[in-house]
């Protein structure tokens, strides 16, 4: 388990982390560089789950190895589904980072909502949902990494 205590009253206890895969930790269905070994590392303190509609349908092959749990969710009602993820896994125990229009909820819900705005864009619901905004995942993972910046930007 994370534990982060920001100042002027939030403090998270996480215990899950959820991402979403194409547009968030993959572009164009390959898993960014960096990013396995940033996971790997944040898997020592919490569970991570990928969600993913699986656009490319490679995801399985693409993140074989790493320490994770893989949802591939239907071509319908996508945010809603991975808002059921989100809350079967407790949602005050989980940090949530998505892209795109099907993360929304997810971001909204979750204890922490980080929205990625990167090379695929981002859905403008998410600006609104999200607690916080990166313009790469691995500015997003290292705030889980190196909680004093999630302190700094997030203190009140």
């Amino acid at each position: 388990m994370l534990k982060i205590d920001i100042p002027g009253g939030l403090s998270l206890e996480i215990a899950h982390l959820i991402l979403d895969y194409n547009g968030t930790i993959a572009l164009d269905g390959e898993v960014c560089s960096g990013v396995r070994e940033r996971l790997i590392r944040l898997a020592e303190n919490m569970q991570i789950n990928i969600l993913t509609a699986d656009t490319h349908g490679t995801v399985a092959e693409k993140i074989a190895g790493l320490p994770c749990n893989l949802t591939v969710i239907a071509d319908h009602d996508q945010d809603r589904a991975k808002l059921r993820v989100l809350s079967d896994l407790e949602a005050h125990k989980t940090i949530a980072i998505g892209n795109g229009k099907n993360d929304r909820l997810m971001l909204q819900h979750a204890a922490l909502g980080i929205g990625i705005i990167g090379p695929e864009g981002a859905c403008s619901a998410i600006v609104l949902a999200a607690d916080l905004l990166c313009s790469t995942i691995h500015d997003a993972l290292d705030l889980l990494l190196f909680p004093k910046r999630l302190q700094a930007t997030m203190r009140n």
